[in-house]
């Protein structure tokens, strides 16, 4: 009987190590200085004298800022697609939904630990909601995510996203409460991630009552 499991992936090489790090000190550099003195008002040669490289070096990881500044909430909404796609096939398409938000929160310390603090991500999160340049990015980028999800969603109940509307619906419904709740979560001043899981599950429990005929 042959062994048919796959072969280890090799280690990164020192050289890919070193860029990897490179990469990881310019992003953290990056997010510390915009939390704490705003996105606008930060320029790349502060970014690249805090980790003491050229700004050659920051244009060969990063395009501009606003690459920089989305860099981790790329690696968030990954986080995002691989719980949805973990979900039981069997599960209703909102309730899968629902599970996977929780479930990425849940989780979100570890998928994200090897890059940045789990905090510094949420004060950039923060920083994001309050400063309208990142946020009309970050609206544009909810649109495209929303149709990777929609075609996953209708791969995964075997539908044809383009001529059953219920996919591109049900992740609307769920992608506007998770508006609603980084739009309030942002005027707080909690940060943490216990608060917008929190706030994020008492909003996607409204999905329903919020749909019913009468709320009186």
């Amino acid at each position: 009987m042959t062994d048919e499991r796959p072969a280890p992936v090799p280690a990164p090489g020192l050289r890919e190590r070193k860029k990897r790090r490179t990469r990881d000190a310019l992003l953290r550099a990056a997010l510390l200085l915009f939390v704490a003195q705003g996105y606008e008002r930060t320029t790349v040669d502060e970014i690249t004298d805090a980790v003491d490289v050229s700004q050659r070096t920051f244009f060969r990881y990063f395009a501009n800022k606003e690459e920089v500044a989305f860099a981790v909430q790329d690696l968030v909404e990954s986080h995002f697609v691989a719980a949805l796609r973990a979900r039981p096939p069997a599960e209703a398409p909102l309730e899968a939904l629902r599970r996977a938000v929780l479930d990425a929160w849940d989780t979100l310390d570890e998928a994200l630990s090897d890059v940045v603090p789990v905090d510094l991500y949420m004060r950039t999160y923060q920083l994001i909601e309050s400063t309208p340049a990142l946020l009309a990015v970050h609206l544009r980028r909810s649109t495209e995510l929303e149709e990777r999800i929609a075609r996953l969603i209708a791969e995964r109940e075997g539908l044809d996203v383009e001529a059953d509307p219920r996919p591109r619906v049900a992740v609307a419904a769920v992608s506007g409460v998770m508006r609603v709740t980084g739009r309030l979560w942002g005027r707080g001043g909690d940060a943490s991630v216990a608060s917008i899981r929190r706030m994020t599950e008492a909003c996607l429990d409204q999905i329903g009552p919020a749909l019913a005929a009468h709320w009186h």
